[in-house]
């Protein structure tokens, strides 16, 4: 016997009659007597100190007879049963009869179940069945004193016991079970019976049934199917079961059964009965009838036998009975269960089942730090969150607890050691069970670490809503958790257990040997302990979970210095971590950090920047690190490497970059080019066509961007070398003279002057409004017509703008003024010439052929006619050919001007066609108007005595009166007048309720 689940109690003794049936009802006892009478028995009256009880239930105490009904039957009783919902009494005995309780009037009496001998009745729908020789009969009652026969299906053989299952009969006929359709008859068999005992069939509160087979009880559904392989196995045949959650009760001829309903349906307890003959269930317990006494079980409170049962170590069972506490004690069932499930825990621990015992702390919600406390090898952080152990054991049990030693490893897991014996396989035995405790432990923190991680990363999320908001709970000492350092305090409980559980968690991992998942761990969201978790990482140098850990704390600074450290001192204990390291380890971890610390990323990219310049200005190019702060911390601690950032810079994003920047790269390019001519020049070497790689992108530089200082970089020039530079500094401040003197008279390279030319028109024509720069080729023709004087002029204005502190720009005019001599004639007078419109070539200039003719004289050298000639062929379009023919001297050959002149008077000639044709047809528009408006003026309107007002609808007569355009609606003037006013006040209003 596990434990008492009933108590048995003798209600009553000396009944003059043998007992055939019994029935309760309410708190009374009804006996069907051999001798066809009804004995109903009650509780003593006579007994007042009693205390109140349910009065639908039995009473645990003696019975008296209180009333005997004779001839209740003819024949004695075979059984009988109480029917609460409809208040009836059904009994079989020489037929079936229903009385109506409590005064047993008999209502209906089935006469065709007269020789019946087993039934059933559903009293969901009201339905009886019944088998009589080899028919089984249904009927159903009608709600009144009436019952109707519904179905009369034929059987193989004589019924011996049947139960409704659903809308089928489960019979048991002498050698077989079978499944009788209720609508159709349809028979489907189940299985044989046995030989020895008779079939039995008992229906269960689910609607699935036990059918007997000699000793053993088989589970099946509604329809027949096998529902387990698990069977009831009783100690014999019993010849009647009743069952009453969580147990099954049978009868046998000495002695009641009681077995668990659950697998493998131990034999709970069992009860001594005698000569025991008829077994029912009642509201609240089972009633035994021996021959001429009756017994009543009476379940022992669930809260005793969990106590019992827990005391004797039969945890299982004791869950089972947990679940069945009622609802409304479902603190004390969680309170009970939680406790059952540590004692059985820690029953599984100290027996070596480490993996089941997790699942049952586990399941009873218990801290984990009381789990902890039985490894005294993992370190803990300190903190107010940690359970005693022994304040977690559910006293009321009323048995000796488990404290945490009870597990004999709390001491030797510390070091991980074997113990002193010398005998290896104890050590060895003694390892694996160590291993195996904390795989167990790993297990439960995975398991438990969900919901106590998300609940944690909810506080903090919810920290930060109510920082944002300006409500930090800074007045009642609430402390803001901060993940950067492992040494800030957390008053959070749920990120303090959070903390406990990773850090725990951790450790397992490590002294398991699985250091992948130590490191997975943590890559994620973690709470672990970063002052445990770093000395026991340094301890045993596990570098890789070391950097992961600094990574997810925010101590990057730790964790860029153990990377350097790694790179330059590698340990051999890591070899296969320092194998995947390299200078780009460094760059992916300073990746993310460019916008949250962009110092600390220019302070460690400075040990990379020499072994991966590419990839380290891509770092700072990628990350939005302010340019000018890479700038001036490169110029301090790596100016080799400014100039490439900046070009870099300069590629990715060219409006990107500032002009302070612009400027510091042009200084950097020009200072190596400065350089580079000193020393060629120091061996007098130097060659003014030579162009090395710097200055190539100097020259690059120069014209590409726009947003450095050209006057400080003119400055630096050497006075007679870098002619190109100088040309283009003097471009970007438009001394465009000046360059093109440099172009034309040092470099002796024209055709670079004539795209200098292009360059200046071009821009001049797409700025907003477009300017006339024609007049660059014109300055550009007086150089090639006038050299030696432009070169002094040259040399002149050079030394003034180097030499002045405060250099003016004086912006070209758009005109040249040139005098005129009014008895000259014209060297080529064309008509027209002066009046011609082609922009943006126009410009003011009136200087004549004469005074070029003079200044060539005063220098006595020649003109470079030819290049002349070239300018004019090759953009005669973009020139003023009027003012180009005034700069030209006398003695200039028309042959040579055909090139120029051809082309630009063809264009002339078009131009003047076109304005001709253009003019015409102006003119013809201008008749076509004038027409149509005399035509319109020609219109007549009739007014006549019946003309009416289109706004008044009053006639016209002779008042004044509009016309509108259609020409045929009339109105008044003052009607007219007055619609515009209303319209135009009505405008008003609307634009006032905008």
């Amino acid at each position: 016997m596990v434990h008492n689940a009933y108590d048995s109690f003798q209600l009553l003794t000396g009944c003059p009659t043998k007992i055939d049936a019994i029935e309760s009802y309410g708190s009374k006892l009804l006996l069907g007597c051999s001798d066809g009478s009804l004995r109903i028995y009650g509780s003593d009256p006579s007994d007042a100190d009693r205390p109140p009880s349910d009065p639908h239930a039995l009473r645990k105490e003696l019975y008296a007879l209180e009333r005997t009904v004779a001839g209740f039957s003819k024949k004695p009783l075979i059984s009988m049963e109480v029917l609460e919902s409809r208040e009836l009494l059904l009994s079989l005995s020489e037929s079936i009869a229903f009385h109506r309780l409590p005064n047993l009037e008999t209502i209906a009496v089935i006469t065709k179940a007269k020789g019946a001998n087993v039934y059933s009745w559903d009293d969901r729908r009201g339905f009886l069945c019944f088998a009589r020789q080899k028919r089984v009969c249904i009927f159903r009652h009608d709600g009144g004193r009436g019952f109707v026969e519904v179905k009369d299906f034929g059987v193989p053989d004589t019924v011996k016991s049947m139960s409704w299952c659903g809308e089928n009969i489960c019979l048991g006929i002498r050698k077989e079970y079978m499944i009788l359709n209720a609508t159709n008859g349809a028979l489907s068999e189940v299985f044989s019976s046995g030989k020895i005992a008779p079939p039995l069939v008992v229906a269960l509160p689910s609607g699935e049934l036990i059918l007997g087979k000699e000793n053993i009880g088989v589970f099946v559904d509604q329809n027949g199917k096998l529902l387990q392989a698990d069977r009831i196995c009783w100690s014999e045949a019993p010849t009647a079961v009743v069952v009453q959650k969580p147990y099954a009760i049978a009868l046998f001829p000495r002695r009641v059964e009681i077995r668990s309903l659950r697998a493998p349906y131990p034999l709970i307890q069992t009860i001594v009965l005698p000569a025991a003959r008829r077994l029912i269930k009642s509201n609240n317990a089972i009633v035994v009838a021996v021959e001429n006494s009756v017994h009543g079980l009476f379940p022992v409170p669930l809260g005793a036998q969990i106590v019992q049962l827990t005391a004797s170590g039969n945890f299982e069972e004791a869950l089972s009975l947990c679940k069945l506490l009622p609802p409304e004690d479902a603190s004390l069932r969680a309170a009970k269960e939680g406790s059952i499930h540590i004692r059985y825990a820690h029953y599984l621990f100290d027996n070596g089942s480490y993996e089941q015992a997790m699942d049952h702390f586990l399941a009873s919600q218990v801290d984990i730090t009381y789990v902890l406390s039985l490894y005294q090898s993992i370190i803990l952080p300190k903190t107010t969150a940690v359970a005693d152990p022994e304040k977690l054991v559910d006293l009321s049990l009323d048995a000796p607890h488990l404290s945490s030693g009870s597990s004999g490893l709390s001491d030797d897991l510390e070091t991980f050691l074997p113990p002193s014996e010398p005998d290896e396989n104890s050590a060895l035995e003694f390892k694996k069970m160590s291993h195996n405790t904390l795989m167990a432990l790993i297990k439960f923190l995975q398991k438990k670490r969900y919901s106590i991680v998300e609940k944690a990363a909810a506080e903090g999320t919810e920290e930060v809503v109510l920082d944002a908001v300006g409500d930090s709970f800074t007045s009642s000492g609430f402390k803001k958790s901060s993940k950067g350092r492992g040494n800030v305090s957390i008053n959070s409980a749920a990120r303090e257990i959070a903390a406990i559980l990773d850090t725990a968690l951790l450790q397992a991992l490590l002294l398991t040997g699985q250091s992948s998942a130590a490191v997975e761990l943590l890559k994620g969201l973690n709470y672990c302990d970063a002052k445990i978790c770093e000395e026991i990482l340094q301890r045993v140098n596990h570098y890789a979970a070391l950097l992961e850990l600094y990574r997810s704390n925010s101590m990057h600074r730790e964790a860029l210095t153990l990377l350097q450290q790694l790179l330059e001192q590698p340990n051999q204990s890591q070899s296969e971590l320092i194998q995947k390291l390299s200078p780009e380890a460094i760059i992916e971890y300073l990746k993310p950090l460019c916008g949250s610390e962009p110092i600390l990323v220019l302070e460690f990219s400075m040990h990379v920047l020499e072994s991966c310049p590419t990839q380290t200005i891509e770092l700072f190019l990628s990350g939005n690190i302010p340019a000018d702060l890479v700038n001036s911390y490169l110029k301090q601690h790596a100016p080799n490497m400014q100039g490439r950032y900046l070009e870099l810079m300069l590629a990715m994003n060219e409006n990107g970059i500032s002009g302070n920047l612009q400027n510091e790269m042009v200084q950097i390019y020009l200072s190596d080019v400065l350089e580079w001519y000193s020393e060629l020049s120091a061996q007098q070497i130097w060659d003014e066509k030579e162009y090395s790689p710097t200055r190539k992108k100097l020259v690059s530089a120069l014209e590409s961007i726009s947003g450095y200082n050209p006057e400080a970089l003119l400055k630096r020039l050497p006075p007679e070398a870098l002619f190109e530079e100088r040309a283009i500094l003097l471009g970007k401040m438009n001394q465009h003279e000046l360059a093109l003197s440099l172009y034309v008279l040092k470099l002796h390279v024209p055709e670079l002057a004539l795209c200098y030319c292009d360059r200046v028109y071009e821009s001049a024509v797409h700025q907003p409004p477009p300017k006339s720069s024609g007049n660059i080729y014109l300055t550009l023709l007086q150089i090639y017509l006038n050299p030696p004087k432009t070169t002094k002029n040259f040399e002149k204005r050079i030394t003034n703008l180097v030499s002045s502190p405060n250099t003016s720009i004086p912006k070209i005019s758009s005109t040249a003024s040139f005098k005129t001599k009014g008895g000259r004639k014209k060297i080529a007078s064309i008509e027209g010439a002066e009046d011609m419109r082609i922009s943006p070539s126009n410009t003011g200039s009136s200087r004549s052929d004469g005074d070029a003719e003079e200044s060539n004289e005063e220098g006595g050298s020649p003109i470079m006619l030819d290049q002349v000639l070239d300018l004019l062929s090759r953009r005669w379009d973009r020139l003023n050919g009027a003012q180009a023919l005034r700069l030209l001297p006398r003695e200039t050959k028309l042959q040579n001007l055909l090139p120029f002149l051809g082309p630009f008077v063809k264009k002339s000639s078009e131009a003047y066609r076109n304005f001709s044709v253009i003019k015409s047809l102006r003119q013809s528009e201008n008749l076509q108007v004038k027409d149509e408006l005399h035509n319109q003026r020609k219109a007549v309107v009739k007014i006549s005595g019946d003309s009416m007002c289109s706004l008044c609808n009053k006639k016209l007569g002779t008042s004044v009166f509009a016309v509108y355009p259609n020409g045929t609606t009339l109105v008044h003037f003052v009607c007219f007048r007055d619609s515009q006013s209303m319209k135009a006040v009505s405008k008003v209003s609307q634009l006032r309720k905008r």
